[in-house]
C-alpha cells in the first residue's frame, strides 16, 4: 500500500506540536507506518522537519491565494485568510516554534514570500485607514502566526471548540489592529 506522504507529515506535525522531543519511532507510530518506511521517506529528523516546512509553506501559500487578499476591505480579506489558513494551523504551530528553520543563511525563501504577502495586506489596511499605523506590518504578521499557532494548540488540546478557531483569532487580532477614530 502506498504511503500518503502528506498524511504522514500532518501526523508528524500533530505529534511534534505536542511533544517536540518525539523520536522517529514515535513519529512512525503516530503516522501508522513502520520506522523503516518513515526512514525511506525521511533520512532523519532534519529531513522530516524540512519536509514539514516545505508542506507548511505550500499550504499557507495556497491559503493566501484562496483568501484573495487584494479584494475588498482589508478586514474582510484578513477574515478570509484566517478561515483559509485553519487547515494548516497545526502544521504552522509546530513550524513557527522550530528555531532551526529560522537560523543561518539556509532559511527557506518561502517564509519571506508568506511574510511579504501578509505584510502587504496589513499595509493596505493601514493605507485605507482600517488598521492602526503604529503597529508595523511585520509585527502584525508575527502576531497572526502566534494567534494561529495558539488557537491550533487550544483546539488540539480540547480547550477550545474547532468551530471557534477563525472567530477567536479574527476578533482578538482585529480588536487590537482596528484604527479607532477619536471623537
Amino acid at each position: 500500500m502506498p504511503v500518503d506522504r502528506a498524511q504522514v507529515l500532518h501526523s508528524a506535525a500533530a505529534l511534534l506540536t505536542r511533544k517536540s522531543t518525539a523520536t522517529m519511532d514515535e513519529v512512525a507510530r503516530a503516522a501508522g507506518i513502520s520506522r523503516a518506511t518513515l526512514h525511506r521517506h525521511f533520512a532523519g529528523r532534519d529531513a522530516l522537519v524540512r519536509a514539514l516546512e516545505d508542506l507548511g509553506i505550500r499550504e499557507c501559500e495556497a491559503a493566501l491565494d484562496r483568501a484573495r487578499l487584494v479584494e475588498g476591505r482589508a478586514e474582510d480579506a484578513l477574515r478570509r485568510l484566517i478561515r483559509e489558513i485553519e487547515p494548516a494551523a497545526p502544521l504552522l504551530a509546530f513550524l513557527t516554534t522550530e528555531n532551526q528553520l529560522f537560523e543561518g543563511d539556509a532559511q527557506n525563501e518561502g517564509w519571506t514570500r508568506l511574510d511579504t504577502r501578509m505584510a502587504e495586506l496589513f499595509r493596505r489596511g493601514q493605507e485605507a485607514g482600517e488598521f492602526r499605523i503604529d503597529l508595523t506590518p511585520a509585527w502584525l504578521c508575527e502576531a497572526l502566526y502566534g494567534l494561529v499557532g495558539s488557537a491550533a494548540w487550544s483546539v488540539q488540546d480540547g480547550r477550545v471548540a474547532a468551530k471557534d478557531f477563525s472567530f477567536m483569532i479574527a476578533e482578538l487580532l482585529l480588536g487590537g489592529v482596528r484604527r479607532r477614530v477619536e471623537p
